[in-house]
C-alpha cells in the first residue's frame, strides 16, 4: 500500500511516496540531511543543490567501499571455509581408521 511520508531535509520538507516503513524512509532522509550538513561544514558557500550532489557523492562512495569490503569478507570467509574443509578431508583417512 503506498502512502506519503513527511520528511525534512537540509531545511526544505518533502513528501515521499512510496511502501516502505516510515521509520524507514526517516532514516533515510536523517542519513542524507546528515550528509548534506557535513559536506556544508566544510565549504564556505553552497546552493543545496550542489551541496545535495557531493552528499550523493559521498553517500554513492560509501556505499561502493562497503560491498568492497562485503566481498573482500565474502573471499576471506570462502577461503577460510575451503581450508577447513582440506583439514578435514586430510583428516578423515586417520579418523575412519579407528
Amino acid at each position: 500500500m503506498t502512502k506519503t511520508i513527511d520528511v525534512e531535509i537540509y531545511g526544505q520538507r518533502y513528501s515521499v511516496n512510496g511502501e516502505a516503513d516510515e521509520s524507514y524512509v526517516k532514516k533515510l532522509a536523517e542519513m542524507v540531511d546528515t550528509q548534506m550538513k557535513q559536506v556544508a561544514a566544510g565549504m564556505r558557500s553552497a546552493t543545496p543543490a550542489k551541496l545535495a550532489v557531493l552528499a550523493a557523492f559521498n553517500l554513492a562512495h560509501e556505499l561502493l567501499e562497503s560491498e568492497r569490503r562485503f566481498r573482500q569478507d565474502e573471499a576471506d570467509a570462502d577461503r577460510r571455509v575451503a581450508s577447513l574443509m582440506e583439514s578435514i578431508e586430510q583428516q578423515m583417512p586417520s579418523i575412519l581408521s579407528r
